[in-house]
């Protein structure tokens, strides 16, 4: 079995009130999609822990981004009889009912990777595992920051923002994170001049970029709250025919085709965030839970910049 190192932990110890564990298990895993670059590499970290430990069953399914498909797909795993539940959920708005279903059913839930808006007063048999979204976009953003000083745009640099999902909890906190920098003394010279939701997706990200640009609405730097949009933007810089050194351009998860972009000289800030990580930490989570084991209801993984001058180090990490 591999090893999983877990690198910050918050909240409250827990101590479920559960059975022994049994011989054999079985772990519903409900995702919002399997659309997403990221979202398969938590998806991956969690078959690959899952397969490592014998006589565990991992139940997987995607929710198309449709909350009604989710909590139909969860219902039917509790009625399956499954020992735990991992959710990454399609709406963070929507996980008060998740919980109160698997807690109604006695099962433990462990959410994963989408901070739940109920994450303060999860029951006893319940956990939560991510990475703190308060410093993904704020590391991205103090870097772009200083990317557009060292560019000698230190004094009116106009920023262009792609945000994920508006109902989801990171996608609202990386984007008040950009918010928060700017107002900081030191980044103040920077200017919003243009901000839409892209949805995380690459193909609505080139599509508002591509408006963007047509409508000669001028950026100096483009921040994504994730690298699938980065990527899209991308695209449009690069089908415009202007260069991509132009502008400074920063995403989030330093996803493979992040890193590819970075290798390329297109994209100049992503953050890592330890997607496989994430997904083995959940399978650990919900097997502490189902034996009664201690475990922590708030476990956090940190984020870490990369940059140009680091990004080979993170090529095998996801």
């Amino acid at each position: 079995m591999k090893k999983l190192t877990l690198l910050a932990t918050a909240s409250v110890m827990c101590l479920a009130t559960a059975p022994a564990l049994a011989a054999d298990l079985t772990i519903g895993a409900a995702f919002h999609t399997f659309d997403d670059n990221f979202v398969n590499l938590v998806r991956n970290g969690m078959i690959a822990h899952a397969e490592d430990i014998d006589g565990l069953t991992l139940q997987v399914e995607s929710a198309k981004l449709d909350v009604g498909h989710q909590l139909d797909q969860i219902q039917t795993m509790i009625a399956s009889g499954v020992d735990a539940l991992i959710v990454l959920p399609v709406d963070t708005d929507g996980t008060v009912a998740i919980t109160q279903m698997a807690e109604d059913a006695g099962v433990p839930l462990v959410y994963v990777n989408r901070e739940p808006i109920n994450v303060d007063s999860l029951p006893a048999n319940q956990a939560f595992i991510a990475s703190n979204e308060e410093d993904s976009g704020t590391m991205q953003t103090e870097e772009v920051c200083r990317l557009l000083k060292e560019r000698g745009l230190g004094d009116g640099a106009r920023i262009a923002v792609l945000q994920g999902q508006l109902g989801n909890f990171a996608a609202r906190v990386r984007t008040q994170d950009i918010e928060n920098v700017i107002a900081t003394p030191e980044c103040s010279f920077m200017e919003i001049v243009a901000s839409e939701s892209a949805n995380w997706q690459r193909v609505e990200a080139r599509d508002f970029v591509t408006n963007w640009l047509s409508a000669d609405i001028g950026f100096d730097a483009i921040i994504a709250n994730n690298d699938e949009m980065a990527i899209g933007a991308i695209q449009a810089v690069q089908a415009a025919g202007l260069s991509t050194s132009d502008f400074v351009i920063a995403g989030i998860d330093a996803t493979m085709d992040g890193l590819e972009a970075m290798k390329a000289g297109d994209l100049d800030v992503t953050v890592f965030q330890d997607a496989a990580g994430q997904g083995a930490g959940g399978v650990d989570l919900a097997r502490k839970i189902i034996a009664g084991e201690p475990f922590d209801q708030k476990t956090y993984i940190p984020f870490l910049l990369v940059t140009p001058d680091n990004y080979t180090e993170f090529e095998n990490r996801n």
